[in-house]
């Protein structure tokens, strides 16, 4: 056997993303160079302390540990090169090449176990799989539950964005907290944003909107920290996209939106957008934990070592100068309303303002959407699904993407099409215009002049139903005014006015009879008496009885001659 040995396309994980290169294995060291990156690593043969073969999915990997807490992984050796490099190992380094099965049971459930700078998942003392805590980026805790977020490398084609690990609850005898030993755990050896040193400046219970509830923003040097109840966040000035400062429509209050990418992440829910709700008569007055020296230095003037005003304009300013970019407020754009730089509408079921501003869109607050000018493709004005006092705004990007603002206000039509055809955006139905511009009169008039198609179908069905009732209640009159026509006549045979004073006797009878229907079946109960004595048919139930109190013309022709045989 050689004094070295050396495997070519060997690889090498970094961020779920492979990268190849070339293992030697000499008598005095363990050298891997990155093809790729040109990194290479050095691993002295002295601090050799644990050497692992297993089977992984990209052949079989070696695993070195070092006395010095250092772990390297090296995929991509075949079967047969087992046992060359366990000859090598024992000849040259005293160490002995084990192997080791990875646990393919599928079990969710396990061990967690700490390692130097892994955290191993095991399952019957056999490993499931292991995170490197270097990759960490981000530790949060719930309650009985641990999530971990991770850098992301733009090579890889797929990413594990998180873990999280449920940990039960221990022993109520044990003081310390189980989810904060395990987190804790992660931190030692996560490569996530610590706080060194104190932050520049602090505002102190500030409203966000998403996400929901009351934050203490820290500023610091390199990132942005909101601490909340429940949740913290630490936000890299990098992830920093967009910079807004919005004013309401009731000029009263401000809003302040952060856009960032990557977003911020609250369990399955992930937030593109910071927005922060001010109120324009809240002061503040700000002093940062600098010397004039440094905050001159460091900002250019951009601030001061003291500050005071508006709330709103110290956390905007303060922003600025540390994320570096530029603040984007509303344009020229007036709306209905004076002094208002908004539109009032409603996006998916809840009621927001959209701001047309320079370069695009921005809907807030629920949820928040960006369009810039440059992604969209087309924009279309609808005419409302039931009424004429509003219309919709469809945005379709050039992705296939379409968002529709409704319920906006007829009076905005005019401003908001001049501003979409002054920013030169493909309108789709350019015609809507005109016929939007020829109903001014009618839009000048009040509520009850405008035509409503779906009140005029409800009126013609309401007609055509009144119709339907007055014929079913003709056909009942006629009945009763007939039947008391055939007793008169076999009595006393009056006149029509007589017949007409009879009808309206027989209806207020009608109208008594249905109030008080027992009376009713009783004296219809003792007329059927005497008939039955005569060998009248049997009578029909009282229900029957109660429920024929309008007379037809059929029962009345076959009573009236029992009622002259009678007589």
């Amino acid at each position: 056997m050689g004094d070295t040995l050396e495997f070519n396309e060997i690889y090498q994980e970094s961020k779920g993303s492979w990268n190849d290169g070339r293992l030697r294995f000499s008598k005095q060291n363990v050298v891997y160079k990155s093809s790729k990156t040109g990194k290479v690593d050095n691993i002295p043969a002295a601090e050799l302390s644990q050497a692992t073969w297993r089977r992984v999915c990209l052949g079989h990997g070696i695993k070195l540990a070092t006395s010095t807490g250092h772990v390297y992984k090296y995929d991509g050796f075949r079967d047969t090169d087992y046992e060359r490099i366990s000859e090598f190992f024992k000849a040259n380094y005293k160490v002995e090449l084990t192997e080791k099965d990875m646990c393919v049971k599928g079990w969710n459930w396990g061990t967690a176990k700490f390692s130097g700078p892994l955290l191993s998942f095991d399952v019957n003392d056999s490993s499931v799989f292991e995170i490197p805590l270097a990759s960490v980026s981000q530790c949060a805790t719930g309650k009985n539950e641990v999530t971990l977020e991770f850098h992301q490398n733009d090579d890889a084609e797929v990413s594990l964005m998180e873990v999280r690990f449920y940990v039960p609850p221990g022993p109520a005898d044990e003081g310390a907290d189980p989810v904060e030993a395990f987190a804790a755990n992660v931190l030692s050896k996560a490569d996530v944003i610590q706080a060194t040193g104190d932050a520049v400046c602090v505002f102190k219970e500030l409203q966000c909107l998403t996400p929901r509830g009351r934050y203490d923003i820290l500023i610091y040097p390199a990132f942005l920290h909101l601490h909340g109840k429940t949740f913290d966040y630490k936000i890299p000035y990098t992830t920093v996209l967009r910079l807004f400062l919005l004013p309401h429509k009731d000029q009263r209050q401000m809003f302040f939106v952060i856009s960032l990418d990557p977003p911020i992440k609250q369990g399955q829910t992930r937030y593109h957008f910071l927005i922060l709700l001010f109120s324009k008569e809240e002061e503040l007055r700000l002093t940062l934990n600098m010397s004039e020296e440094e905050v001159e230095k460091r900002y250019e003037g951009k601030l001061s070592k003291n500050m005071s005003g508006s709330l709103y304009e110290m956390v905007s300013r303060v922003m600025k100068a540390l994320v570096n970019r530029k603040i984007t407020v509303p344009g020229n754009f007036q709306g209905n309303t004076p002094g208002a730089q908004c539109i009032t509408c409603s996006y998916k079921a809840q009621s927001g303002l959209l701001y047309p501003l320079e370069r695009g869109f921005i809907y807030v607050h629920k949820p928040p959407v960006h369009l810039r000018f440059e992604e969209i493709s087309c924009v279309n004005f609808a005419r409302g699904t039931t009424t004429t006092r509003s219309f919709d705004f469809e945005v379709e990007t050039k992705q296939g993407n379409q968002f529709t603002f409704s319920s906006i206000e007829r009076e905005e039509y005019g401003k908001l099409f001049d501003f979409v055809n002054a920013k030169k955006l493909n309108i789709k139905n350019r015609g809507f215009k005109e016929g939007m511009k020829s109903k001014n009169n009618e839009y000048s008039d009040s509520d009850e002049d405008q035509h409503d198609a779906y009140l005029e179908r409800m009126k013609a069905e309401g007609k055509i139903r009144e119709e339907g009732d007055g014929s079913n209640d003709s056909d009942e009159d006629t009945g009763e005014y007939d039947s008391n026509a055939s007793e008169s006549e076999s009595g006393s045979g009056g006149d029509g006015s007589d017949d007409e004073g009879k009808k309206k006797t027989a209806k207020k009878a009608k109208v008594v009879k249905e109030r008080k229907p027992r009376k009713e079946v009783r004296g219809r109960k003792k007329e059927r008496g005497g008939a039955r004595g005569m060998g009248a048919e049997t009578p029909t139930p009282p229900r029957a009885a109660s429920t024929s109190s309008r007379k037809t013309p059929e029962s009345q022709s076959q009573r009236s001659p029992r009622r002259t045989t009678k007589r």
